[in-house]
């Protein structure tokens, strides 16, 4: 299985949902730098599951083991990595998906490739679980953008049918992406916020499951960043964002709406502010040939509903080649898109700071 991303700096993604731990190796960190651990408990804290009911009810601390890498809190320029253990599971649950695999879950496809010596505990590798140790390597990646004057947030901008305000994409405060940065339910209009909750309780009360959008910003990019075609900025974010279980669509600027507009309605006019070029509108998403243009950065990644609920659905007997019908136990989020919102901002990091 290949779990790694970047090639300046360089992410391996290691260990399975129901394993002994997971975690991360970063190699290509700047020496010297110091890193705020609580800083990275605020990010690991926001992903963690069992502390809402939009959530799967395991619990479990996310306290990331750092192994080598660091001395107290500065990084010695050696591979960072760090372990985090897996101390809530319930393997049982999950017997019956050795023979009928989940729809809409990697199960089939897994056991074909790897000729059913995959781990299907809890998903595995396949697992959203893997994706606590990306936010850990994405945490330390944002605060080396945040001496930069790089900024990076999210907030759910819809739960099914519910849906929040979207940034400004000329202009974004500094203030709302600090506030959002550091959310459990992260969204820019507050009012929106027990709707959502309706909607996944809702699905969660007919053991069923609900998916959404999340919207990214990334501000203070200078000019210049990203090469064209095939090493844009839109491929980087791209690779990383589609590397996070439940994502299936992805959007930069007004993405597919611009296909609806004329080119004198879709183009952003330029103009100068303050001695620098500036565009008028944002439709572009801060990005225009795979290039950075001083803009935010602007996109929304579709998250799909989680595929193991509790309803009876069918599927196949991988044993026995006949129909068959499943009901999948264990614990699983009704919605996954609050969790989501710090996961997506950490590989975001990862990829800008791969690029700069």
């Amino acid at each position: 299985m290949s779990s790694t991303l970047g090639d300046k700096i360089k992410l391996s993604v290691f260990g399975e949902s129901h394993g002994n731990g997971i975690g991360v190796v970063i190699d290509g960190l700047p020496a010297g730098e110091t890193i705020d651990l609580d800083a990275v408990l605020v990010q690991m804290a926001r992903r963690a599951p069992g502390r809402d009911k939009t959530a799967t009810p395991r619990r479990e601390s996310d306290l990331p083991r750092v192994l080598s890498g660091m001395l107290g809190n500065t990084l010695t320029g050696a591979p960072l990595c760090a372990v985090i253990e897996n101390t809530n599971t319930r393997s049982q649950d999950y017997g019956n998906l050795l023979d009928l695999p989940r729809p809409g879950h990697s199960d089939y496809t897994a056991h074909v490739k790897y000729r059913g010596a995959n781990d299907v505990r809890g998903g595995g590798h396949f697992s959203g679980r893997i994706t606590a140790p990306l936010v850990f390597a994405g945490a330390v990646c944002r605060q080396l953008l945040e001496k930069q004057g790089i900024r990076i947030a999210a907030h759910i901008q819809s739960i099914g049918g519910v849906s929040d305000a979207l940034f400004d994409p000329v202009c974004i405060d500094d203030a709302l992406m600090e506030r959002l940065s550091r959310s459990s339910f992260a969204l820019i209009d507050g009012s929106r916020e027990e709707a959502m909750r309706a909607e996944a309780e809702s699905a969660r009360l007919a053991c069923d499951s609900v998916g959404g959008v999340i919207e990214c910003a990334v501000t203070g990019l200078p000019v210049g960043i990203g090469e064209p075609m095939f090493d844009g900025v839109e491929s980087a974010i791209a690779k990383a964002v589609f590397g996070v279980p439940a994502v299936k669509g992805l959007e930069f600027g007004e993405g597919f709406g611009l296909s609806r507009l004329r080119g004198s309605q879709a183009n952003d006019p330029f103009r100068m502010s303050g001695g620098r070029v500036v565009t008028e509108t944002n439709r572009c998403g801060g990005i225009l040939g795979g290039i950075t243009n001083g803009m935010p950065l602007v996109f929304r990644a579709a998250i799909k509903p989680t595929p193991s609920i509790s309803q009876p659905q069918r599927t196949v007997n991988l044993q026995t080649g006949e129909n068959a019908e499943l009901t999948v136990h264990g614990r699983h989020d009704p919605c996954i898109v609050p969790r989501a919102v710090p996961v997506i901002e950490a590989v975001t990091a990862v990829a800008i700071l791969n690029l700069i």
